[in-house]
């Protein structure tokens, strides 16, 4: 069973700097795709950044692109657990948001997907 667990938010200043994780448990040793997603009041979720297991390669959205980093860390300490970070630089107040990951995991059926609980982010002075 995978399982999701996102940390690392807070309130920063625009122009900081903050990394977010997602602990995913029962990914390792299968193939599948990390996504950050956020959601700001009144605003529907807005896909921000993927990268997939096998090859690392980053997809982002065209705003935060040259701001936002995604990547995959594999546990030395815990079996079956990666660690996907998504480092935010320069911030804006406009990227305050609720922060989410998203797994997509494929298998037989076509695939399933598991969500984190989310981590506040907000961006203001």
């Amino acid at each position: 069973q995978v399982h999701l667990v996102e940390s690392g938010g807070g309130l920063v200043q625009p122009g900081g700097s903050l990394k977010l994780s997602c602990a995913a448990s029962g990914v390792r040793y299968r193939t599948y795709y990390m996504n950050w997603y956020r959601q700001a009041p009144n605003n529907e979720r807005e896909w921000v950044a993927s990268i997939a297991s096998d090859d690392h390669s980053p997809t982002y959205l065209d705003a935060v692109k040259g701001r936002f980093t995604i990547s995959i860390e594999s546990s030395k300490n815990t079996e079956n657990m990666d660690t996907v970070h998504l480092q935010m630089n320069n911030l804006k107040p406009e990227d305050t948001a609720v922060y989410y990951c998203k797994a997509f995991v494929p298998d037989e059926g076509g695939g399933s997907e598991y969500w984190g609980q989310g981590t506040q982010v907000t961006v203001s002075s």
